[in-house]
């Protein structure tokens, strides 16, 4: 199916309103989100992406994400992660579990930089939805709802954008609402 004209404006302004700004310097939990430096060095300054960090640190991806990418990220928030069933945060950073934690970690992670441009067209081109492949080798599909960008996983859960396009030096996060799952 593709897009109307109306549609495509329609998306277009939800794109660029609130879910997505686009700015030299964004704040992410209370810090500002330096875009000469990594994921991980303006992650680690989020007071909402604690979780976040020390998930990445028990998985070993630290270095990978600090590494030259091109990635973006759909960073959950320390409430998204709060919104697991009691237990899950706690399981997956055991170290016994190691491999199911990295797999929901790079389920979040797509190779390149897909900014708010990028998604934008990848959406309109794709009729309204867009289909993004993951590092873990699943997919997420992207579309506009209600104003806000959603993602939703594999496992049916959905997650709103809330910050988008926090640039980095190598590569883009958008701060998401839920935690995305594999199957």
């Amino acid at each position: 199916m593709k897009l109307t004209k109306i549609a495509a404006i329609a998306l277009a302004a939800a794109l660029s309103t609130t879910a997505f700004t686009t700015s030299a310097q964004v704040m992410v939990g209370g810090a500002p989100m330096v875009a000469t430096k990594d994921i991980i060095d303006n992650a680690v300054n989020s007071k909402d992406h604690t979780t976040l960090v020390a998930a990445v640190k028990a998985a070993g991806l630290v270095e990978t994400l600090k590494g030259p990418g091109p990635f973006t990220v759909f960073a959950p928030t320390n409430a998204a992660f709060a919104a697991l069933p009691a237990g899950t945060v706690d399981s997956l950073l055991k170290p016994e579990n190691k491999p199911a934690l990295t797999k929901v970690l790079t389920y979040h992670v797509v190779s390149g930089t897909m900014d708010a441009a990028a998604l934008t067209k990848a959406i309109m081109a794709g009729g309204g939805k867009a289909t993004l492949k993951t590092v873990s080798g699943g997919t997420l599909t992207a579309m506009v709802s209600g104003g806000a960008v959603m993602v939703t996983d594999e496992s049916g859960g959905t997650a709103k954008v809330t910050i988008a396009d926090v640039m980095q030096s190598n590569g883009v996060i958008h701060v998401v609402d839920k935690v995305l799952l594999p199957k």
